[in-house]
Protein backbone atom coordinates (compact mmCIF):
# COMPACT_ATOMS: atom_id res chain seq x y z
CA UNK A 1 0.00 0.00 0.00
CA UNK A 2 1.24 3.27 -1.04
CA UNK A 3 2.17 6.18 1.85
CA UNK A 4 -0.50 8.34 0.30
CA UNK A 5 -3.43 5.90 1.02
CA UNK A 6 -2.57 5.11 4.30
CA UNK A 7 -2.52 9.12 5.07
CA UNK A 8 -6.01 8.75 3.43
CA UNK A 9 -6.82 5.93 5.83
CA UNK A 10 -6.12 7.67 8.71
CA UNK A 11 -7.33 11.19 7.90
CA UNK A 12 -10.74 9.39 7.56
CA UNK A 13 -10.43 8.20 10.96
CA UNK A 14 -9.57 4.19 10.12
CA UNK A 15 -7.44 2.09 12.09
CA UNK A 16 -3.87 1.86 10.49
CA UNK A 17 -1.83 0.11 12.70
CA UNK A 18 -2.09 -2.68 10.54
CA UNK A 19 0.66 -1.64 8.24
CA UNK A 20 2.83 -0.75 10.66
CA UNK A 21 5.40 -3.53 11.84
CA UNK A 22 5.13 -2.70 15.66
CA UNK A 23 7.07 -5.46 16.99
CA UNK A 24 10.19 -3.98 15.29
CA UNK A 25 9.89 -0.37 14.84
CA UNK A 26 12.69 1.50 13.21
CA UNK A 27 13.56 4.99 12.30
CA UNK A 28 15.20 4.99 8.98
CA UNK A 29 18.67 6.58 9.15
CA UNK A 30 18.16 7.44 12.67
CA UNK A 31 19.72 4.64 14.13
CA UNK A 32 22.38 5.20 16.53
CA UNK A 33 26.65 4.16 15.88
CA UNK A 34 29.10 5.03 17.92
CA UNK A 35 32.07 7.05 16.87
CA UNK A 36 34.82 7.09 19.24
CA UNK A 37 37.23 11.19 18.94
CA UNK A 38 40.60 11.30 20.49
CA UNK A 39 40.87 15.02 21.96
CA UNK A 40 43.57 17.43 23.55
CA UNK A 41 42.79 17.58 27.28
CA UNK A 42 42.27 21.47 26.79
CA UNK A 43 39.46 20.87 24.27
CA UNK A 44 37.55 18.18 26.59
CA UNK A 45 37.83 20.51 29.37
CA UNK A 46 36.47 23.35 27.68
CA UNK A 47 33.65 21.18 26.23
CA UNK A 48 32.93 20.62 29.28
CA UNK A 49 32.98 23.81 30.52
CA UNK A 50 30.63 24.97 27.97
CA UNK A 51 28.65 22.09 28.66
CA UNK A 52 28.13 22.59 32.31
CA UNK A 53 27.31 26.36 31.65
CA UNK A 54 24.26 25.36 29.49
CA UNK A 55 23.30 22.44 31.56
CA UNK A 56 24.04 19.26 29.22
CA UNK A 57 26.28 17.11 28.92
CA UNK A 58 29.25 16.55 26.89
CA UNK A 59 28.33 14.25 24.27
CA UNK A 60 24.92 16.39 23.72
CA UNK A 61 26.77 19.14 23.19
CA UNK A 62 29.02 17.78 20.59
CA UNK A 63 26.54 16.05 19.10
CA UNK A 64 24.34 19.72 18.76
CA UNK A 65 27.28 21.91 17.84
CA UNK A 66 27.85 18.41 14.82
CA UNK A 67 24.43 18.74 13.97
CA UNK A 68 24.41 22.75 13.44
CA UNK A 69 27.79 22.40 11.40
CA UNK A 70 26.14 19.61 9.06
CA UNK A 71 22.67 21.77 8.62
CA UNK A 72 24.64 24.88 7.72
CA UNK A 73 26.37 23.54 4.95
Amino acid sequence: MKAKDIDKKFDDGEDVLEYFDTDNPQRPNLEAKRVNIDFPAWVVNELDKEASTIGISRQALIKTWIVERIRHH
